[in-house]
């Protein structure tokens, strides 16, 4: 998930990530995380804070003898949040892109994405060739939202809705408010899996890869790095896609293979 800032949203976020940090003091680590993001990391019916990543890290932390604390944090305010210190590290879906690189750090990648469509069963929408003149949904600084962007006239794209996570746009395509909406597949297909009247309508490809966000050059990043490639070789990281996604992990996917840690150019 490849978000920008505006000043607002900063702001915002970053007094979220202020508040949430404090609270967080007596942790070894403090992992900021968009929490809602289904299903990397969110609250269960209970209220405990679950998800593919909140597992990954607290096994990072425990392979790392740390304690950790989540802090609540808006997309947008992750990036000024590590690289102030506030936090130690980012979870969210993070995409590692070579702008990124060059103001903070990611840990080998985890997890092989893409972009999609989501649309109701009942729209008839196929696709995104389907979508001429209706309205779409991306999440706020997404590579959703930038991607709409840039193939609006590709795709004679209507009006492109911003939201702040998935639930308000999910509320608003039932709802008939928005015609489809254009978001990370890994979050979609999880998401409508056990709602028939939904459907992931077209995947759109982009070649992301999520990992651990740090601040530039903090050692902590090749800490966690080392503990990814265990993971990886033991077949964890393996085993928690086929928890969260119901399916094996592809032996060919940064979920399974080692990798290097990605370097700015």
């Amino acid at each position: 998930m490849t978000r920008s800032n505006t000043f607002k949203t900063t702001l915002l976020s970053g007094l979220m990530a202020l508040l949430g940090a404090a609270s967080a003091q007596s942790a070894d680590l403090t992992v900021g995380a968009n929490i809602g993001n289904v299903p990397w990391e969110f609250q269960d019916a209970s209220g405990k804070t679950v998800g593919f990543e909140v597992d990954l890290v607290n096994e990072v932390a425990k392979r790392l003898g740390k304690t950790v604390e989540f802090v609540n944090t808006p997309f947008a305010g992750l990036f000024p949040a590590v690289q102030s210190g506030r936090i130690n590290m980012a979870v969210s879906s993070i995409t590692i892109t070579e702008k990124r690189l060059a103001s903070v750090s990611f840990a080998q990648p985890y997890y092989d994405s893409d972009q999609s469509l989501t649309a109701t069963a009942k729209s008839g929408i196929d696709g995104l060739k389907a979508m001429s003149g209706k309205v779409v949904g991306v999440d706020t600084g997404s590579t959703g939202d930038m991607w709409a962007e840039a193939h609006k006239g590709d795709y004679k794209l209507g009006e492109i809705r911003k939201f702040e996570g998935l639930q308000p746009a999910m509320l608003d395509l039932v709802a008939g408010r928005i015609d489809g909406y254009i978001s990370d597949i890994p979050a979609l297909l999880y998401y409508v899996k056990d709602k028939p009247e939904l459907k992931v309508v077209e995947r759109i490809p982009t070649g992301e890869k999520y990992s651990i966000m740090f601040n530039k050059g903090d050692p902590l990043a090749s800490q966690v790095n080392d503990v990814i490639t265990t993971l990886k070789k033991e077949g964890y990281l393996a085993k928690l896609h086929e928890t969260w996604f119901g399916a094996k992990a592809e032996a060919t996917t940064s979920t399974v293979m080692v990798m290097d840690m990605p370097k700015a150019k």
